[in-house]
């Protein structure tokens, strides 16, 4: 892992919807499912966007949990 990388689980029905948001704010991170069926999503990011891209996933309109950060 990278140093920018966050790993977050959240409902696996917001999976779309996480990566459509991320992709809108473009050149922040890209987001890959680690594990669909509980949710767990790895959102790429770079040292120099990691403190944009963890704002952003704080203020989602659904829980977001970060559980590991690198």
């Amino acid at each position: 892992m990278l140093k920018g990388d966050i790993y977050a689980k959240i409902a696996p029905e917001n999976i779309d919807r996480i990566t459509r948001i991320i992709e809108a704010y473009e050149n922040v991170g890209i987001v890959s499912t680690a594990d669909r069926k509980n949710g767990l999503v790895i959102i790429r990011g770079t040292a120099d966007t990691y403190e944009e891209l963890k704002r952003i996933l704080l203020n989602m309109p659904f829980r977001v949990e970060i559980v590991e950060e690198k």
